[in-house]
């Protein structure tokens, strides 16, 4: 699926990412993880062509991938991003039906694929004529997860989905990602500051920071086989609910 070769980025004279090689297999569900400023996003993307690395190769399905080819590629990526990126002049149908017209759908493929993916997430039927501003926020990121669903693509690339919803809205929408993103067995990759997050979600674990990879695996790996005291350190700052109430009745 896609490839990174060497791949490096920088703003202003400092590395956004450094050196980044690392293969994302089709039908694979990995997790970017690493503080803020670490190149999880920037990783992103690259994939799907909103920056251009300054140096390195990008492959999908072993070809390098030219810099005229990303707009014919973007049909084949669906991008879901924190707050969803919907247009809000646009009701929810709208924003689904935009990319499809653009394309040239008929009308009732259209609304089959719409009525399809909100089964799918369980949007409300009824919300679809609603705007984003009169829909509540787990809404909001259906529909963008819809969204990016629309012309099925083969690679779903997540930053940050979940990451402004409330703990209860958050752990719903986890569990329906992870039915999803076993029963569609698209190739995903999932931008979260969230360990815990990436662990339940995700089959690999790919740990950055400033730009380069540290460790990739699963979470187990990175707990019992760590490639360096940074990981361990990364790992034990995740602080669980239990760890705050033990520490109280210490």
């Amino acid at each position: 699926m896609f490839e990174l070769q060497g791949i490096s980025k920088s703003f202003a004279g400092k590395y956004a990412l450094e050196d980044v090689r690392i293969k994302f297999q089709e039908g694979s569900c990995t997790a970017l993880i690493g503080p803020s400023g670490c190149g999880k996003s920037t990783l992103l993307r690259i994939l799907v062509g909103l920056l251009a690395p300054d140096s390195g190769r990008l492959l999908f399905d072993g070809r390098e991938i030219a810099k005229d080819a990303f707009e014919e590629l973007r049909q084949r990526i669906g991008y879901v991003i924190q707050e969803g990126g919907l247009f809000p002049h646009l009701s929810a149908q709208g924003n689904l039906a935009l990319m499809p017209r653009y394309l040239g759908w008929q009308e009732t493929a259209i609304q089959a694929r719409v009525e399809a993916l909100a089964d799918l997430t369980d949007f409300p039927k009824d919300g679809l004529s609603r705007y984003p501003t009169q829909l509540s926020g787990g809404q909001r990121q259906r529909l963008s997860l819809m969204r990016a669903l629309m012309l099925d693509p083969k690679v779903l690339l997540l930053d940050e989905p979940l990451g402004a919803l409330d703990p209860m809205i958050r752990c719903e929408l986890q569990d329906e990602l992870k039915v999803i993103f076993q029963d569609l067995g698209k190739t995903v990759i999932l931008v979260t500051h969230d360990l815990a997050e990436a662990a339940y979600l995700a089959d690999r674990i790919v740990l950055l920071r400033e730009g380069r990879i540290v460790q990739v695996g699963s979470i187990l790996e990175l707990m019992r086989e760590p490639a360096d005291a940074y990981v361990t350190r990364f790992i034990e700052a995740q602080r669980g609910l239990h760890e705050v109430l033990e520490g109280r009745h210490a």
